[in-house]
């Protein structure tokens, strides 16, 4: 970007790697029982599938989140739209890109994260770091429960 382009929105990229094959990865997002085992402590609602709202509750964090799965393409890509009062899009939603790609030999599976749509101002800023923590914070609860059976988001954020 040079000097004289202004900033419209703030994104971010997490990723990291998990040792199980890219299908059991990928499930552990998309089932809503997997999910409220390592990231939803308060549950979560329907299964992600292209076209549906479902709901996260956290348990550290106030009330459920309604989230509108805009695309899946099994097992490769999940996309959903959330909402934020910092989000740049009209909508006031950000969207969320959970990217899966099979490594050595279908025995790991790389998993990228993208949010983007954040307001380029200090509040939007401040949200979407909150978020990137968030977010980063969900690949090492999914690897642990995934590899180890543990859950490490419990009493972590509260």
């Amino acid at each position: 970007m040079s000097s004289d382009e202004e900033l419209e929105q703030l994104s971010f990229t997490v990723s990291g790697f998990i040792s199980r094959a890219v299908t059991q990865v990928y499930e552990a997002v998309a089932d809503p029982a997997q999910l409220s085992s390592y990231f939803t402590t308060g549950g979560a609602q329907g299964r992600l599938e292209a076209g549906t709202t479902v709901s996260w509750d956290f348990h550290d964090f106030p009330a459920a989140f309604p989230v509108k799965v805009v695309d899946t393409e099994f097992p490769r890509r999940i996309v959903v739209q959330w909402g934020s009062e910092h989000a740049a899009a009209e909508d006031q939603m950000t969207t969320v890109t959970f990217e899966f790609t099979s490594v050595d030999d279908s025995t790991r599976t790389k998993v990228e994260i993208t949010e983007s749509s954040w307001q380029a101002n200090p509040a939007g800023a401040k949200a979407a770091f909150g978020n990137c923590m968030g977010w980063t914070g969900m690949l090492a609860a999914m690897k642990a429960w995934l590899e180890h059976g543990i859950n490490l988001r419990e009493g972590f954020y509260k």
